[in-house]
């Protein structure tokens, strides 16, 4: 046998006797050689999952991501056609445009109007000083035709003058409240105008906030999991276009007795050992556990009957560690999650942390 065989048949050994070694360690630790304080379950790493989606209808443009690619908070990540939304934004400008000019328009009648009110106005005064005249007149010729000064038919002639300058001033002061109710008009139409404005620039600033929201961002650093839509589909108001996965929020998900359960508090301390990766120990916290019981029986009566309740708890690692391992981070990997009841307990060697660093 040459040198080069044996050292390999060596080494062969000695990692057998290492994963033997953990094997043997896990097993302790997954019957009944765990420490009183320390209690274990099953259970998956899971995360917050994240559906990007469409806030309006329309078609699906681009997408700018693949699956299993890492994503930062704020990345467009897809694309919906804004075809549509242009040409609404064109008319509505259009509209903005046409009721700038109607504003225009209604000031511009406003001024003709008290222009129209300063002429009248200048006639009611016209009239109304041929009428003092016409009375003056009629007054001196009533006074002259009683004395036999002059005729009756003069007399009555300044009557006529005195009664038709006084329809003229009534006709004069009509016209200056018909021009008050045009100016009235045109006022109210000054505030239509600038309604219609409000309204316009108001629908512009909403079709740019469709257009702005037709480029799909990420709320959150993650992970893309699965594409549900493709290019060239149409999807409805709030239809999902991709699923994206937190890698800033996971935790495990394990059962516990009603019995364990009722020991454990929030911020309890986990230690985490994956199937998939045995010598790696990640710590925890708890973060949630339930307050309603599952795998309720139907009828709750002995003590043995009890012990079936199961509440669920929530380890969530924590987000600075993830942050550091994002590569290394996967969901649904089962394992085993070791919760520290009793603080007084330490935690054995086996359960050490250890974690790329």
């Amino acid at each position: 046998m040459t040198s080069s065989r044996k050292t390999w048949l060596i080494r062969g050994a000695i990692a057998a006797a290492v994963l033997f070694a953990l094997y043997l360690g896990w097993q302790m630790l997954d019957g009944d050689e765990l420490p009183d304080g320390i209690i274990s379950g099953n259970g998956r790493i899971e995360a917050v999952e994240i559906d990007v989606s469409a806030k309006i209808p329309g078609r699906v443009d681009a997408i700018l991501v693949d699956e299993g690619e890492f994503v930062e908070a704020d990345q467009i990540v897809a694309r919906m056609d804004t075809e549509t939304l242009l040409a609404q934004k064109a008319e509505a400008e259009a509209r903005l445009a046409q009721a700038v000019n109607g504003i225009q328009i209604a000031q511009s009648q406003v001024a003709q109007q008290l222009s129209n009110r300063a002429a009248v106005t200048a006639m009611v005064r016209q009239r109304e000083a041929e009428l003092v005249a016409a009375r003056g007149r009629l007054a001196r010729s009533t006074t002259l035709a009683e004395e036999g000064a002059t005729s009756m038919q003069e007399r009555d002639d300044n009557a006529a003058q005195a009664e038709s300058a006084a329809a003229a001033v009534e006709a004069a002061q009509a016209q200056v409240s018909a021009v008050d109710a045009a100016i009235q008009t045109a006022r109210s139409q000054i505030g239509a105008a600038r309604a219609q404005v409000d309204a316009a620039r108001a629908t512009v600033a909403r079709i740019d906030a469709e257009i702005g929201d037709s480029a799909l961002r990420t709320p959150t650093d993650g992970r893309v999991q699965y594409l549900v839509a493709q290019p060239g589909e149409v999807i409805g108001g709030g239809g999902r276009v991709l699923n994206l996965v937190n890698l800033g929020d996971v935790y495990m998900t394990l059962f516990l007795p009603e019995a364990v359960a009722g020991r454990v508090a929030l911020g309890t301390e986990v230690r985490i050992v994956l199937d998939a990766a045995p010598e790696m120990v990640v710590p925890a916290r708890v973060s949630f556990v339930a307050d309603v019981a599952q795998f309720t029986p139907k009828t709750v009566e002995t003590a043995d009957e009890r012990q079936k309740l199961m509440f669920r708890v929530r380890a969530q690692i924590d987000p600075e560690l993830l942050q550091r391992n994002l590569a290394q981070v996967k969901t649904g990997l089962p394992g085993v999650a070791y919760v520290r009841v009793d603080k007084a307990t330490p935690w054995p060697d086996e359960l050490a942390v250890n974690v790329p660093q």
